[in-house]
């Protein structure tokens, strides 16, 4: 069982190791960049948030972003481009590899690049501050993760099923996935939105990974709330992207 899906993830990592340093110093740089400038930049404008220092404050919604935004593009650009350019996904289909297998193969492969990632810029980011991180809060840390991340990597398995143009990829980024992202609370509190607006944030599965990852990292708390969002969303995404490319791949 799932012995497809493996093999799918092990030629992803194999690919992953020809060009791992590039592909980890392109994804950093984006969340470290916004750290030192807002997080070290206005540090000393912004008093503390929720009871930590702005810097503690952002870093586990970037390391956060990092992990789910990696997922996403693993899985779109690998999806769009095994099924574009080299044809791999007509490769598996003269094979003993089911459908199942391919959309679990790439949300594992999708996850796995994701969870490198952000680590490697939690690392970095640890290194730069005195963050208070507790070894002991990782296991509530990582639970929104793995559901962020399968969520993330359905819906870029999804865009890199239907969609023909890779310039669309990244307009779905610019305007669906990013604006879904900063709107969740990664650089201020969801309790600043005005009260009419607050319930709508609040439902959005974005808020509950990000407000839910925070709280876990630097309290150690789960809350159940936003822990089912997130597993409800992550079952839909994952119902929703086995359809969608069961049917593509039967045009």
């Amino acid at each position: 069982m799932l012995k497809g899906a493996f093999s799918i993830w092990n030629r992803d990592m194999l690919v992953l190791r020809r060009s791992i340093f590039s592909e980890f110093l392109a994804v950093i740089a984006s969340p470290l960049t916004f750290y030192l400038a807002f997080g070290f930049g206005l540090r000393g404008y912004i008093a503390n948030v929720e009871g930590v220092s702005y810097p503690v404050f952002m870093a586990p919604g970037l390391i956060t972003m990092t992990a789910v935004t990696a997922a996403f593009d693993e899985s779109a650009w690998s999806m769009w481009f095994h099924r574009k350019v080299q044809r791999t996904i007509e490769a598996y289909r003269v094979t003993p590899i089911t459908v199942y297998d391919i959309v679990v193969g790439k949300i594992i492969s999708g996850f796995t690049q994701g969870a490198l990632k952000g680590l490697t810029v939690a690392v970095v980011i640890f290194l730069l501050t005195s963050f208070p991180f507790k070894i002991g809060y990782l296991a509530a840390y990582l639970t929104f993760i793995v559901f962020g991340s399968m969520i993330f990597s359905c819906l870029g398995t999804v865009c890199g099923t239907v969609l023909d143009k890779p310039e669309t990829i990244g307009k779905v980024q610019a305007v669906i996935i990013m604006p879904l992202i900063f709107m969740s609370g990664i650089f201020f509190p969801v309790s600043s939105y005005p009260a009419a607006a607050r319930p709508y944030v609040m439902a959005l599965p974005t808020t509950a990974l990000f407000e839910g990852a925070r709280r876990a990292l630097l309290a150690g708390t789960v809350d159940l709330a936003y822990l089912v969002l997130l597993a409800g969303t992550a079952v839909i995404a994952f119902a929703v992207a086995v359809v969608v490319f069961n049917r593509k791949i039967e045009e």
